[in-house]
């Protein structure tokens, strides 16, 4: 069996795997190494589970004893304190998958924070994100970035509490991959993507941001107590950050407006 650790936010993992090319798929993405200690959470990974990936949807369920999450490709079976969890995947899509699933729902559990769907870039020791629906633009404002340092192009590890918000470097990247030389960040600014003709950026208000930004959150909640969770870190976030539209062009322009 190959034991890998990693830190990922401020949270321990130690890694088991059964399979060596998940291990060295592993190894490959998730690049960011950790000193010893007890770990926050133990996963073991095993494949041979299911299909190949049909679609997202991901049934729930829950007991006093665990908490199951199944998709087509991957399942979860995980404590209720998310300590200790074993992953069944199809391939190396679903364990990525898998695991956006089971630290997300820890950091919920935790309350220390959430995984966003976004890019997150670095200008002058703070990080901007983008974000918006599928296809605004989230990769593309990320490469444009370049050479500035990138902490995500596809799921952005925020740790929101009275103080602030952090963004951390985070493994779940989608095409641009690899680590920051930073792994952490104040957050300073989000930005809601839309492509135009124009470039320009409007902040709105706190409000109209948390509804932007409910269905940004990658969660799959095990009950309607687990949703409202949500809603008070969604809050805090909104009103430590700074929230705007970001009209924009396929170049670099954009960062005129946010520099």
């Amino acid at each position: 069996m190959n034991q890998i650790n990693r830190v990922i936010g401020e949270h321990f993992f130690s890694f088991q795997f059964h399979d060596d090319s998940l291990a060295s798929f592993f190894h490959e993405q998730f690049r960011t190494c950790a000193g010893g200690k007890t770990p926050d959470v133990t996963v073991v990974f095993c494949k041979g589970y299911g299909m190949s990936f049909l679609n997202y949807d991901v049934q729930v369920m829950k007991n006093e004893n665990q908490i199951v999450f199944s998709r087509a490709d991957y399942k979860i079976t995980a404590d209720p304190s998310y300590s200790h969890a074993e992953i069944h995947v199809y391939d190396e899509l679903a364990l990525k998958h898998a695991l956006m699933n089971l630290y997300s729902s820890y950091i919920v559990h935790k309350n220390w924070g959430i995984l966003l769907h976004s890019s997150c870039v670095v200008e002058n020791s703070q990080a901007h994100i983008f974000t918006g629906h599928s296809g605004a633009g989230k990769s593309t404002a990320a490469m444009l970035s370049h050479p500035r340092p990138l902490f995500s192009d596809e799921a952005t590890v925020l740790k929101i509490d009275a103080e602030g918000v952090t963004a951390f470097d985070s493994p779940f990247r989608s095409e641009l991959h690899g680590s920051a030389l930073v792994r952490f960040a104040e957050l300073k600014s989000i930005n809601l993507l839309h492509q135009s003709l124009v470039i320009e950026r409007n902040q709105i208000s706190k409000s109209a941001a948390l509804m932007a930004l409910f269905d940004k959150v990658f969660y799959w909640a095990s009950d309607k107590s687990e949703t409202k969770r949500i809603l008070p870190i969604l809050k805090n976030l909104v009103d430590h950050t700074e929230i705007f539209n970001l009209y924009f062009q396929k170049n670099n322009q954009f960062w005129e407006m946010i520099s």
